[in-house]
């Protein structure tokens, strides 16, 4: 990845930002874009500008609190954090320089109540997941909202995405590219995971299952695999890692497939214990539909972890280089689960495909990450030029020879 250069003899004007997320990292239910927003915040107080995070309480949660730094303000639920987020706008308009409005499905619509700079984080459009969650009338208006509203509502503002996947989807619902700036996730240093690098694999075949336990994530079908494969794997286990309100759906399924005793469901788990479990897998496995990015690929990559995804998933596309770092499936259960055992029973192509998820997993760092979204909030202040675009050179990030020597047709699509 490119760096942004800073001159440290001429640093830009300290900023007060205002983070609008309906999730904090100590919600049973944060995910990927909480740790996006809790991993830039960091970096950015460590660039000298004053951070504040409005977001949702939860239960047992304090109403303020601190995360290194950063100003942790939390009001309102699940929904009513949107009301609350404008509200604390209306009443605070010269505590802020800018707002950081993250759009998960809908946004805060920040651009309503306030003349400050806004810029928009969209980690990924939510067409077809509105189904999932709320019956054909509400998803309606959800898709409307995102689709339609919002784009109208954000117009003036400047967007910050993820993926290159997720800004051509963003122009599809009329959000002009040129608009939208590349802020990639970052990742955890290698040198502070050194301890895991001595973790042995399980004896067993292992695959690992990262994030937020919401229907659209299929989980389920990660069950399935252990249980449609149960005559030539029976030694497969599963690690669900994560939260949310679908765990006893996706608990019920294995018990309804037979194959509970190979789930194992760890809940929402500390950063050690992830780390852990990731470095003693043998495959991380992504069979959600829709993803922005997917941190799990990459974080799982940092400790050889070869990863499995649908190639039409969206960010997954980006965080698995396909057939040098993981491999990408064609859509359907049968194509998913074929490509997830050719790394099980392939020793040599896990090997050959970890070390290479390694090499470029360490690339993403939440250091350049965090002064890349700087350099978007400076340019919306008039601070500053826009960040230039991110350019990954595939063939620097991994070893194409080392794919190019396996064995013909090994890296044929399943």
């Amino acid at each position: 990845m490119v760096d942004v250069v800073h001159d440290a003899r001429a640093r830009p004007t300290r900023l007060r930002v205002l983070y609008l997320s309906w999730r904090d990292r100590e919600n049973p239910e944060a995910g990927g874009a909480e740790t996006f927003t809790e991993r830039t915040c960091e970096v950015l107080t460590e660039l000298g500008h004053d951070v504040t995070l409005f977001t949702a309480r939860f239960p047992g949660a304090r109403r303020r609190d601190r995360h290194g730094d950063v100003r942790i303000l939390r009001r309102g639920g699940r929904f009513s954090v949107y009301l609350a987020g404008m509200l604390h706008l209306l009443l605070h308009p010269r505590r802020y320089d800018v707002v950081v409005d993250v759009q998960n499905g809908v946004p805060f619509w920040s651009p309503l109540v306030t003349r400050l700079p806004v810029v928009n984080i969209v980690h990924h459009v939510h067409h077809g997941q509105w189904d999932s969650f709320f019956g054909p009338g509400m998803a309606r208006l959800g898709w409307w909202l995102e689709s339609r509203l919002a784009p109208w509502v954000y117009r003036r503002a400047r967007y910050v995405t993820v993926s290159r996947a997720t800004r051509a989807e963003m122009e599809d619902i009329g959000i002009d590219p040129a608009r939208v700036d590349l802020v990639y996730s970052g990742n955890d240093h290698p040198e502070d995971l050194a301890g895991y690098a001595t973790l042995p694999r399980t004896p067993h075949p292992t695959l690992i299952c990262v994030g937020r336990l919401v229907p659209h994530k299929h989980v389920e079908s990660a069950v399935d695999l252990l249980a449609d494969r149960a005559g030539t794997h029976p030694d497969l286990v599963l690690h669900v890692v994560g939260g949310g309100q679908w765990g006893e759906q996706v608990r019920a399924h294995a018990e309804h497939r037979g194959v509970a005793d190979r789930v194992i469901m760890h809940g929402f788990v500390d950063e050690p214990t992830k780390h852990r479990l990731l470095a003693q897998s043998w495959v991380v496995v992504v069979p959600s539909h829709k993803e922005g990015w997917c941190l799990s690929i990459v974080e799982g990559g940092l400790h050889g972890t070869p990863a499995v995804a649908f190639a039409s998933a969206g960010g997954p596309s980006e965080s698995i280089v396909d057939g040098r770092t993981g491999l990408l499936s064609a859509d359907g259960q049968t194509a998913f689960e074929e490509q997830v055992l050719r790394l099980v029973d392939d020793a040599h192509l896990r090997s050959v495909l970890g070390e290479n998820a390694r090499r470029y997993a360490s690339t993403f760092d939440w250091r350049i990450s965090g002064r890349r979204l700087e350099q978007t909030l400076l340019s919306v202040t008039g601070a500053g030029p826009r960040p230039a675009e991110d350019q990954l050179d595939l063939d620097a990030l991994t070893d194409p020879e080392a794919t190019r020597a396996l064995p013909a047709g090994q890296l044929a699509a399943g």
